[in-house]
């Protein structure tokens, strides 16, 4: 068994203060590092009971592509004034149908086909919304009083629960105020996923798990157009009751099986928990016997009992804009997490303005993200954050801007276009993602993180609003979405590269590792 004094350097008088618990804490991140450098099936089956989260959260977050469309019709008189051409609103409501049932969308079962843009986009808007709110409200609290997991838990629940309430819905307003609760909830759903899967693993699997969550997000929504095309003969409502009831089911193994992160543990004075997390991954005995020492080590119980002095929920968002390097990193992840929005979630809302099939072309743009995922490992393990990052924002935003301008008659190429803007535009959001874990010690890395993406989600308000729009001006949505991507791609130059580094628990410890490169 390892000797308890080897672990925690002993001090002398003469000594600065902070350096106890700066031994202190190389000790505790070089054996968290140790004992879950291997990837075991206990690690496996924690990383997809968590992952499984994201799957849910992808079904919801783009489903109003097929409840809230414009369903196809035809006309049912020999009237020369009804053609395929023409504006339903001018239209007898005797001289045409719809295709299908008339509650297939919401658009159809409220009559809402000649209602204005604002009318037709605020549930998507107010699903998007209810993210940006919910990130705000409860974003912190994953650093702070929750944790990762009992907020993740929390806000399955909130999801699945109001996606199942929303088959209840009478009107549009009703359906939208279940809608801003449904985003409320997924709001943090992303952002625990990705988070505790990174702390959970050593620096060599980081990568390789983190991106699990990208890619079970996409079966989520890869699954849509089969479900969808399932119940193309149904109302929307079945969308919703297919998707939550599953969801709400998955909340229960989340919630009975699922663990804590070990690192928020050992930061929140919970040290005994988050040993019993490190010893089911811990890939030695000696490992074990270190794990024990240090869990006795009256250093590390002061630390942990310091870091849970203060009961403010919203200390960790305080400490990002308290310093001056933190703030300006949050500030240029939150323009890069806006600008990528605008495309990754405005692409797949407006295919239906391209005039292509919308069960292949949301198909196709799922499908695309399947190889950006091995594309960004291999960028990680190889390639600078930075500059891969910019790269693929710049060409994003010219695939975009050309999509707009290519004329409504050349349908192939607009979809070749919206395609490869849509790739780019998912690669940059996965590296840019998983660069934040890496820039931000554990005491606000979640916080950071939801940042991140209640920018991400800020945008998605806004390019839904841009795809109504954008169905009689094509510049209004993807032009102005391909700008966006173009512009914010030049804001990383302002961060550091991280690759290869060890996350910190502390601002205090990043800002002295920070110092020591710039040293």
């Amino acid at each position: 068994m390892a000797d308890p004094t080897s672990l925690l350097h002993q001090p002398n008088r003469e000594e600065d203060p902070e350096t106890p618990s700066n031994n202190l804490h190389r000790s505790l991140d070089q054996i968290i590092e140790q004992s879950e450098a291997s990837f075991g099936w206990n690690q496996v089956l924690q990383s997809i009971l968590v992952s499984l989260a994201s799957l849910f959260d992808g079904t919801q977050t783009f489903i109003s592509v097929y409840t809230d469309a414009t369903p196809t019709w035809h006309c049912t008189s020999d009237s020369t004034a009804c053609n395929t051409s023409s504006d339903i609103c001018d239209l007898s409501t005797s001289d045409w149908a719809w295709d299908s049932v008339s509650s297939k969308t919401i658009i159809s079962d409220w009559n809402l086909q000649c209602s204005s843009s604002f009318i037709t986009g605020l549930p998507a808007s107010s699903f998007f919304m209810g993210g940006v709110v919910g990130g705000f409200l409860l974003g912190t609290l994953a650093d702070s009083s929750l944790g990762r997991k009992r907020l993740l838990v929390i806000s399955c629940i909130t999801m699945s629960v109001a996606a199942f309430a929303t088959i209840f819905s009478t009107n549009v307003w009703i359906y939208s105020a279940f809608r801003f609760v449904s985003g409320i909830g997924r709001s943090c759903i992303s952002t625990c996923v990705l988070v505790l899967l990174m702390e959970r693993v050593g620096r060599k699997w980081r990568p390789r798990v983190g991106i699990m969550q990208f890619f079970f997000f996409t079966l989520g929504f890869l699954s849509l157009p089969a479900i969808a095309y399932f119940n193309r003969a149904n109302s929307w409502r079945a969308l919703y009751l297919c998707t939550s009831i599953p969801a709400m089911l998955y909340c229960l193994f989340l919630h009975f099986f699922v663990k804590e992160s070990p690192r928020w543990l050992f930061m929140n004075g919970r040290g005994e928990e988050a040993i019993t997390v490190l010893k089911k991954s811990a890939a030695s005995k000696p490992i074990i016997s270190e794990l024990n020492s240090l869990l006795c080590a009256e250093g590390l119980r002061s630390k942990a009992a310091e870091s849970t002095k203060s009961s403010d929920p919203y200390k960790s968002m305080k400490e990002l804009f308290a310093k001056k390097w933190a703030m300006k990193r949050t500030l240029v992840v939150m323009v890069l997490g806006f600008g990528i929005g605008m495309v990754y979630y405005g692409m797949p809302l407006g295919v239906g303005n391209l005039g292509f099939n919308i069960y292949l072309s949301v198909m196709f743009n799922a499908l695309l993200e399947i190889p950006s995922y091995p594309l960004t490992l291999i960028i990680l393990e190889k390639w600078s954050r930075k500059f891969s990052v910019l790269w693929f924002c710049l060409v994003s935003g010219i695939c975009g801007v050309v999509c707009a301008v290519v004329g409504d008659k050349q349908k192939v190429i607009r979809i070749v276009l919206e395609l490869a803007s849509f790739f780019c535009s998912r690669t940059a959001w996965n590296l840019i993602s998983m660069f934040t874990v890496e820039l931000f010690p554990t005491c606000v890395r979640n916080s950071a993180t939801s940042l991140l993406r209640q920018s991400y989600i800020l945008s998605a308000v806004f390019s839904s609003m841009l795809v109504s729009v954008g169905s009689s001006s094509g510049f209004l949505s993807y032009g102005v979405f391909g700008v966006a991507i173009f512009v914010s791609g030049f804001f990383v130059a302002f961060l550091p590269d991280t690759r290869g580094g060890t996350l910190c628990d502390t601002m205090d410890e990043q800002e002295r590792k920070e110092n020591m490169i710039l040293g």
